[in-house]
């Protein structure tokens, strides 16, 4: 058995369960970006996508050879939209990084969305959430409306990452907070991991964006907001 082969065939068991190897491997990669992401280095991108293309087989239970045997469309929806979204990340910051434009040499600058920004993200979670759930539904997704947000959510928080808001932060933490009780009923124990994981890992990069955003914004000389509501106002 070749490694390919043997990553997408191997298990191991947790708590009783069978878990595939690559559902592990995918979200080892995912942490691996997150942490990239932090960092706001380049190589956050390539190393998502990875990641997604080894979780995009896990939640296609129908498809794929699963253990839990659940199709969860919008989770598997989402690591193609995350590779297509990723591609415009990867673009983006790679510009900023070869053009300089970012005062301490990383591939983005964190700032605060702006309001008429906020409205759009707002805008799109709900319509979007609201059009993605008949649809999962339809196909026969497995919790569809909370497979909705988790769909529309992080596609806005990988855009948003793109766009070095800090406000992504946040709805990485929202979508979190959904994830973690829908894979837990679904047996997907590892991702469920990672998203608890992820939600505390959010909130320390929330805070590190906000601080460094608070940086640039005192050596551009402007007035920074001391509290997210004042940000959201």
């Amino acid at each position: 058995m070749g490694p390919l082969a043997w990553l997408l065939t191997a298990q191991v068991e947790v708590a009783g369960s069978p878990v595939l190897v690559r559902e592990i491997v995918g979200n080892v990669f995912g942490l691996a970006s997150a942490l990239l992401g932090l960092r706001r280095l380049v190589w956050a991108w390539p190393v998502g996508m990875v990641g997604n293309a080894l979780l995009l087989t896990v939640f296609l239970g129908g498809v794929f050879t699963t253990p839990q045997a659940h199709d969860l469309y919008g989770q598997a929806g989402r690591q193609v939209f995350f590779f297509v979204v990723s591609c415009y990340g990867w673009w983006r910051w790679s510009r900023t990084r070869r053009l300089g434009s970012a005062p301490d040499r990383a591939a983005v600058t964190p700032r605060w969305a702006t309001g008429r920004e906020r409205l759009g993200l707002l805008a799109v979670a709900v319509l979007g959430t609201a059009a993605a759930y008949p649809v999962l539904a339809a196909l026969g997704s497995w919790g569809p409306l909370p497979d909705a947000w988790i769909l529309v959510g992080s596609l806005l928080a990988t855009y948003g990452m793109a766009r070095g808001w800090v406000d992504f932060w946040l709805l990485w933490i929202a979508v979190d907070a959904v994830g973690v009780p829908l894979l837990l009923r679904g047996g997907f124990y590892p991702s469920a991991a990672m998203y608890l994981f992820y939600g505390l890992f959010c909130a320390w990069g929330f805070a590190s964006w906000w601080r460094t955003s608070a940086r640039t914004a005192r050596a551009a000389g402007s007035s920074v907001p001391h509290s997210y509501l004042e940000a959201a106002a």
